[in-house]
Formats: C-alpha cells, structure tokens, sequence
C-alpha cells in the first residue's frame, strides 16, 4: 500500500483501515508533512500531479477519495500497478 510504503508506517495492518475515515485526522493521524510525502509519491508513482493546497485537501479526504482520485487520473497505470502486485 502506497500510504504504508510512503511513510514508512511498517506495523501498520492494512486490513484494520478505514477506508473512509479521514486521513488527516484519522485513526492514521497524518500530518502536514506525511500529506506532502503521498502528494510527492502520487506524482512519482502515477504521474498524477496535484495542483494546489485545495485539490491536496480533497484528495486527500480518505483513502478511497485519494484511490478514485488517481484512478480517475492515471486508470492504466493503476492497471498496470495492480498487474504487477497480481490483483
């Protein structure tokens, strides 16, 4: 998962997220740092550039904001992404 991978959260339990519960002030307690390190690795991983503090503030709603974000922005390289993690 980009979120655990990006900010090194490596006891993080992927499948006791919320997927709806906010990302910043959440049960993962994201910070203003940790929201510049996803918009970084969302550009680098997807190609997806976000463009400004408020587009930040949207996409980073939820995890599934931020996932249909990218999808909505980068479909085939999410395709490819999850070929290659064999989902």
């Amino acid at each position: 998962m980009m979120i655990r991978d990006s900010l090194d959260l490596d006891d993080l339990d992927i499948a006791s997220i919320d997927v709806a519960a906010p990302l910043m002030s959440g049960e993962l307690e994201l910070d203003s740092i940790d929201a510049l390190e996803l918009v970084i690795q969302v550009e680098k991983r997807y190609g997806v550039k976000i463009k400004s503090s408020e587009e930040t503030r949207r996409a980073l709603t939820s995890v599934s904001v931020l996932a249909d974000y990218i999808l909505e922005r980068a479909p085939e390289k999410v395709a490819a992404e999850q070929a290659k993690l064999g989902a």
